[in-house]
């Protein structure tokens, strides 16, 4: 009785055999278990079973249930609506994140031309002499060079970016 009114019971409230695990924090396979008979809950489970099923502890225990046919359609339908509402979360977090990230690497490139014209290209002025030195302010130069030809294009892609991913409320 208790393993057929469990799995009613389970089935007539929408729940799969993993979430009703996951609210009684114990693996899919005990609830399975239950189900088939070949284990029974201690009292104390079947007191978090109760709660978990919002069903008297009297009614688990009781005569066999007669399992109601839910509407599948219903069920299916509510389901994948919450499914669809978490995907719509998940994509207007990525959009916010893809927006703020724009908005970010902008800010840096200011940053970084704004420290470029302060120094006025201070490697300039170092003794070429020594290696290190050398090396250093050849990688330096490399930089500033890459940075006034590519930061245009970063940036402007940013800015479009930034409006791509603006959404007005």
């Amino acid at each position: 009785m208790l393993q057929k009114n469990i799995k009613a019971i389970r089935k007539s409230k929408g729940l799969s055999q993993e979430e009703l695990a996951i609210k009684l924090n114990v693996v899919r396979q005990t609830i399975s278990k239950w189900e088939q008979g070949l284990s029974v809950p201690d009292s104390d489970m079947l007191i978090m079973i109760s709660e978990a099923l919002e069903t008297p502890v009297s009614t688990l225990l009781g005569e066999t249930i007669i399992e109601p046919k839910a509407d599948a359609i219903k069920a299916i339908s509510e389901k994948l609506e919450v499914i669809n509402l978490q995907l719509a979360q998940r994509k207007e977090a990525k959009r916010k994140t893809l927006h703020w990230l724009c908005i970010s690497l902008c800010a840096v490139l200011v940053a970084v031309f704004a420290a470029l014209i302060v120094l006025n290209s201070p490697y300039l002025g170092w003794n070429y002499s020594d290696p290190e030195t050398a090396v250093a302010g050849a990688a330096f130069h490399l930089f500033e060079w890459l940075l006034v030809r590519l930061a245009p294009i970063i940036f402007t892609g940013m800015i479009v970016g930034i409006f791509l991913t603006w959404r007005k409320k």
